[in-house]
């Protein structure tokens, strides 16, 4: 599976991380996998989103072990634009409220993920990363149809790609 390593900038206090990605699939099928509960809950977590602009999301991500009050971040959807983009809040009870934003670009027979996570501490981005990191390994093996890969042991892989 490859995996093109995200970016952190930052800018003072804040940090905003960006990835991007090329997925060898059509763009209606990321925007399905990024966007429909039953596929979300495969590869980030339980979701329940209303699909529209001032809709609300709520996404239950991590490892069931962690409570799931931890876990849980709710939000309005801020931008949707099928098949294109989407862009929600991100209200955790761990972590400062921020903003997430999945861009997505036909490319030939593929697809260019882009996926920005804004307004999160210095602190806080240095442990998103890895794990936006290890959610997308795990959605390209959903769109691959192959077994997804423990989320724990690829955060825990990719943490030195971005110490």
């Amino acid at each position: 599976m490859s995996a093109s390593t995200g970016t952190i900038i930052k800018d003072g206090e804040r940090a905003t991380i960006m990835f991007e990605r090329r997925l060898p699939f059509p763009i209606e099928a990321v925007w399905e996998a990024i966007t429909d509960p039953k596929q979300i809950a495969v590869w980030l977590g339980s979701a329940k989103i209303e699909g529209r602009e001032g809709g609300t999301i709520t996404i239950e991500a991590g490892p069931v072990s962690i409570p799931v009050e931890v876990r849980r971040m709710t939000g309005h959807i801020l931008a949707w634009s099928p098949p294109n983009l989407i862009e929600y809040e991100w209200r955790q009870a761990i972590v400062e409220e921020s903003t997430v934003r999945f861009e997505l670009t036909r490319d030939g027979d593929g697809t260019i993920l882009k996926l920005t996570h804004r307004w999160l501490s210095v602190r806080n981005a240095g442990g998103f990363a890895p794990g936006w990191h290890a959610y997308l390994d795990r959605l390209t093996a959903h769109l691959e149809g192959a077994a997804i890969p423990d989320w724990s042991a690829r955060y825990e892989n990719a943490k030195s790609l971005y110490s």
